[in-house]
């Protein structure tokens, strides 16, 4: 029952170049930072992720998108990431774009052991009819595009089919964790987490505060450790280093947007 591995490199050891992988987080926050640099650094290659977002150019997924990792990406927003739009418009980079709260159930219903589900989300767009474009080619032509999507009426109201989403491999990262895997994540760091976590054949945790089973309280436990695999205990600088998007600052009674840098959490932040 004892899940915990020593190491971030020893994690992802066995993950083959061509797997899948369901990445947690929303933006840069509640990502598996450690984890995906140690992917990294093992050379792993011609990925498939499924993630909420792409990371950004020099944090996240978008290390390994930079260094040329990644095949394919199933997102929800990738509007951070200078990287990612010129290789999906260069044709060196599949992307299957998936409005957020779609992508969230198929992640979940992946974990579930459902195959698919209909919801209204999509109707009477291009996520239903097809036709957005998956691939360029180096001319800048459609090399792939979606293909339309089953539809049925339900009550007079029309609702488009979505499939699961099963990944061989999961990253995440969460606050607290024991050895048995149960994990518990802080504040808005839980968001994709569980779901990713749940449709991973193989799950990894990075947990920021290892606890030994029973000292947390099973009331308090966001995912249980049945979906678990393997955990990683972060060093306190590895738990420390979370970086945010947009530091947000009020100036004279005024927001103003700044550079980039580092916080205690892993979202926005506003200063007074």
């Amino acid at each position: 029952m004892d899940k915990v591995v020593t190491s971030a490199a020893e994690a992802v050891a066995d993950i083959p170049s061509g797997a899948t992988l369901a990445v947690g987080g929303f933006g840069l926050c509640g990502i598996p930072a450690v984890l995906v640099q140690a992917l990294l650094d093992a050379g792993t290659d011609d990925l498939e992720v499924v993630s909420n977002n792409a990371g950004v150019d020099d944090w996240g997924l978008g290390l390994l998108l930079a260094a040329g990792r990644l095949r394919r990406i199933v997102a929800s927003y990738v509007g951070e990431n200078r990287e990612f739009a010129r290789r999906y418009l260069a044709g060196e980079l599949e992307v299957e774009l998936t409005p957020q709260g779609t992508l969230a159930e198929r992640l979940r219903a992946g974990g579930s052991g459902i195959a698919a589900f209909y919801t209204p989300a999509g109707v009477g767009t291009l996520v239903a009819d097809g036709g957005l474009p998956w691939k360029y080619d180096a001319n800048g032509a459609v090399e792939i595009s979606s293909p339309p999507k089953p539809r049925q009426v339900f009550g007079e109201k029309e609702y488009v089919l979505e499939e699961a989403l099963v990944a061989d491999f999961s990253l995440v990262r969460a606050w607290r964790g024991d050895r048995h895997g149960n994990l518990v994540f802080r504040e808005a760091a839980r968001n994709f987490n569980p779901l990713a976590a749940m449709s991973g054949r193989v799950c990894i945790a990075e947990v920021e505060e290892l606890l030994e089973p029973g000292e947390i309280d099973p009331n308090q436990v966001h995912l249980p450790g049945v979906y678990v695999h393997r955990v990683v205990p972060l060093t306190p600088e590895q738990a420390a280093d979370k970086r945010i998007e947009k530091r947000t600052t009020l100036v004279g009674g005024q927001i103003s947007g700044q550079a980039r840098g580092q916080a205690d959490g892993g979202g926005r932040r506003v200063d007074a």
